[in-house]
């Protein structure tokens, strides 16, 4: 069953009763004039089981412990964002695999070599969905082609950033003189919020399969806690990054993060994917790609089961 995200953009009160999650608005309850009967009519329960993501996006938010200890419990990708409503931090659980010591151990005591090459995997596989991607938008793709196929162990020629520099010259009409960059002007702005939903819900997939975001194949940098995370997301973006051409194409403002705008990107674990030649919500996707990562670790596969863009 593919899981809820939910997001909580206003003032509230969130609580746990019988595994449910509960929310309550202040507005109402601090309203004296109505009559009890209102105020518990507006009060919304949502089983925690369904849940997948939940986005906080408002200083004035309250959760209770048990809530959270309930959410982490049940493997639920938990975002706050910062005062610019743009994504700041991550809550995952600590366990929710029944093997989980030794996938870490695996995880841990996996050769150099091994991690090589699924990046040079992982790498190929994002380069042909970019490739896709643009062939979407009737662009020659003979060199990212090439390129996707040249991907050599741990991409030591760094055929990466050669696709990259191509994809995102072409990727958006040449009148927005568009350039990647973190904190570059837009569309930068809704790309950056589009990962990291997408990051969680990678990050969220790892733990389910017993790994530890934290320690990644490619990625090293001591200060981020989901180099793993980052590793294996690569493929799915261009998941995104077709959402965001969406929104581009369609007229709407993207300057600013709206409410609309956030919508659509909420959808992401939600959206359709054909992974394994078979069509799949992404982030039930993700629970096969972590898998098989796992496996790989674990020494039963050498290869990690990415979706296709088409």
């Amino acid at each position: 069953m593919i899981k809820r995200t939910l997001y909580f953009g206003n003032p509230a009160y969130l609580g746990m009763t019988n595994a449910q999650l509960i929310v309550r608005l202040p507005e109402v309850e601090k309203n004296d004039t109505l009559p009890e009967i209102l105020k518990k009519e507006a009060v919304t329960t949502i089983p925690i089981e369904d849940i997948g993501v939940v986005v906080i996006d408002h200083q004035q938010i309250t959760l209770t412990h048990s809530l959270i200890a309930s959410l982490l419990e049940n493997n639920v990708a938990l975002i706050t964002c910062d005062q610019t409503h743009h994504p700041t931090g991550l809550m995952l659980p600590l366990s929710v695999h029944n093997t989980q010591s030794e996938r870490f151990k695996a995880q841990i005591e996996s050769s150099v070599p091994l991690k090589k090459q699924l990046w040079q995997q992982t790498i190929s596989a994002k380069i042909i969905n970019q490739a896709n991607h643009l062939k979407r938008k009737n662009i020659e793709i003979a060199n990212m082609l090439h390129w996707s196929n040249s991907v050599k162990s741990d991409d030591s020629e760094n055929h990466e950033a050669r696709a990259a520099a191509f994809y995102w010259k072409s990727l958006f009409p040449k009148e927005l003189g568009f350039f990647r960059e973190r904190y570059g002007p837009p569309p930068n702005n809704i790309l950056n919020y589009g990962y990291a939903i997408l990051r969680a819900t990678v990050a969220r997939g790892l733990v389910g399969s017993g790994l530890l975001p934290t320690l990644g194949i490619h990625h090293r940098n001591k200060y981020n806690a989901y180099c793993l995370a980052d590793d294996i997301m690569e493929p799915y973006r261009p998941f995104v990054d077709e959402i965001v051409c969406n929104i581009i194409d369609s007229g709407e403002d993207y300057t600013e993060l709206t409410t609309s705008i956030k919508k659509q990107l909420l959808e992401i674990p939600s959206i359709d994917i054909i992974i394994d030649r078979e069509n799949s919500p992404l982030m039930v996707g993700l629970q096969r790609t972590t898998a098989s990562l796992a496996k790989a670790f674990e020494g039963e596969g050498r290869k990690i089961i990415y979706p296709e863009f088409v």
